[in-house]
């Protein structure tokens, strides 16, 4: 219970900050029309093309994606400002039912008006919906700007460990 209202003072705050800054968010679910935005933001902060990839994203999760997937969009004055995407997870590797996000991505000119804060209440308030108390994510370790925007969330490092190796 704690949990929730310190989450619920957050999210408020965090609204308020943004609205301070003059900047109204509103998140909703993705729409096809958003794609060519979400594609062109994950673009400029990949360097890497991939419109089949989010058309595949968006079928699955906006689409399709029931009341377990998400894909959400910001907007901001009137245009797409940001995206994020999850899902509820559960038992892998052990772990009880989780939300999962594994796609946030924000117009690189709103990045410091709480737009990634709001995508993450919007996906969160969606889990807790969904049954599931945990949020969940994976992180380059060199990404300082994603480990940064998490970190800046409440997040830390959690109870499982990747690993890989190379299949040649």
């Amino acid at each position: 219970m704690a949990a929730t209202q310190d989450a619920q003072k957050t999210s408020s705050t965090a609204r308020a900050s943004a609205a301070k800054r003059g900047v109204e968010v509103s998140v909703r679910p993705a729409k096809a029309v958003d794609l060519p935005d979400v594609v062109a933001y994950d673009e400029r902060n990949t360097g890497v093309a991939k419109p089949d990839y989010w058309r595949d994203l968006y079928d699955r999760y906006a689409k399709r994606g029931g009341d377990q997937s998400f894909f959400l969009v910001a907007e901001a004055g009137g245009r797409l400002a940001g995206y994020v995407i999850g899902e509820v997870r559960a038992w892998e590797f052990g772990s009880p039912p989780c939300g999962w996000v594994f796609a946030i991505g924000v117009d690189p000119g709103l990045r410091l008006q709480n737009v990634g804060t709001r995508l993450i209440d919007a996906i969160s308030d969606a889990f807790r919906k969904a049954g599931v108390a945990k949020l969940r994510t994976m992180v380059a370790r060199n990404d300082n700007l994603n480990l940064s925007f998490f970190r800046s969330q409440g997040m830390m490092a959690g109870p499982f460990i990747q690993l890989e190796t190379d299949l040649d």
